[in-house]
């Protein structure tokens, strides 16, 4: 009885971590949202409140031994921290810009670029299969944002600024976990710090910094609460990502994600009343259709790899 009890106390938590990762994940991309149209945050300053927000509680963390934090050479740093800076604020330029769909339906290019950027840079092959499901992945993106009736074409130029940011972002991340032997935490640790900096010089050649509308202009309580919010929901959508792929396969987290795709696309339509045609309709399913079918086959094809080497003598 002691083992159903454990199993079930599991199993409950594991189901309370995937709902709090739902309910972070869909509200912080609502949030933001509304601090731009409602507030008119400036971005890179949001970020910056994010990226600082983020590493105090990485340093809380830390010092309640959740993570131990490992010593790591600053230089080998810097050009995924410039990409940190890079990904996040393009991709909050590009909810800025876009509708909520187009934003969210942007983000799925990134599995073709890291394809790309893998096959050209790294000479990492891919089957077949997984190359024929990158098709109506694009399709799908190019027909909703054709469609798309408040279609801004800056806001596709940060979205795919995004996504080509966001690409190189994750292949180094994972490069860089391995060539330092860390895990996504210990790496965020050095990580928001730096970005932080890096933004911090950044922010006064592109933002105003005092009065109306600079990070330390004359905001409402309401504002500044709403930002400090935002940024202790990023961090925790970060905690949240690294809790739920230690405890959960990858299958569970492909999964959920692809969960939080639909139900933030729907939200998006439903909270802000953004027009949807049947083009864009038609654009959405492809695309989660190429998604999910890309994830059956590299799950089944990494399955197939452990098999294979389980069975060496």
């Amino acid at each position: 009885m002691a083992s159903l009890a454990d199993r079930v106390r599991g199993n409950g938590r594991i189901a309370a971590g995937l709902l709090f990762n739902l309910l972070v994940s869909i509200c912080i991309v609502f949030l933001n949202k509304w601090i731009y149209v409602h507030h008119g945050f400036p971005n890179m300053s949001l970020t910056l409140v994010h990226f600082v927000v983020t590493w105090l509680g990485l340093y809380i963390c830390q010092k309640l031994d959740i993570f131990a934090p490992k010593s790591l050479p600053i230089s080998k740093l810097l050009l995924l921290a410039l990409s940190f800076c890079g990904f996040v604020v393009f991709t909050n330029l590009s909810l800025q810009n876009n509708t909520i769909g187009t934003y969210q339906l942007a983000k799925a290019m990134t599995t073709p670029v890291i394809i790309a950027i893998q096959t050209f840079w790294y000479q990492k092959s891919f089957s077949v299969r997984i190359q024929l499901t990158l098709i109506p992945i694009t399709v799908g993106v190019i027909l909703n944002s054709y469609y798309d009736v408040k279609f801004h074409a800056l806001g596709m130029v940060f979205a795919a600024l995004g996504v080509l940011v966001t690409s190189l972002y994750q292949v180094w991340v994972g490069t860089k976990q391995h060539e330092l032997q860390v895990n996504s935490m210990q790496l965020l640790y050095y990580q928001a710090p730096m970005s932080s900096a890096m933004l911090l010089v950044a922010v006064p050649f592109f933002e105003p910094v005092f009065g109306e509308g600079g990070l330390f202009g004359p905001w409402s309580v309401p504002a500044l609460l709403m930002v400090l919010l935002s940024g202790v929901i990023a961090f925790m959508v970060n905690l949240s990502i690294y809790w739920i792929i230690g405890n959960t396969s990858p299958v569970t987290y492909n999964m959920f994600g692809h969960f939080k795709f639909c139900i933030t696309l729907c939200g998006g339509y439903i909270l802000f009343k953004d027009p949807l045609s049947f083009n864009q309709g038609l654009g959405i399913l492809c695309t989660l259709f190429g998604i999910l079918t890309y994830t059956h086959f590299k799950l089944s094809e990494q399955e197939a790899s452990k098999s294979k080497l389980v069975q060496r003598p």
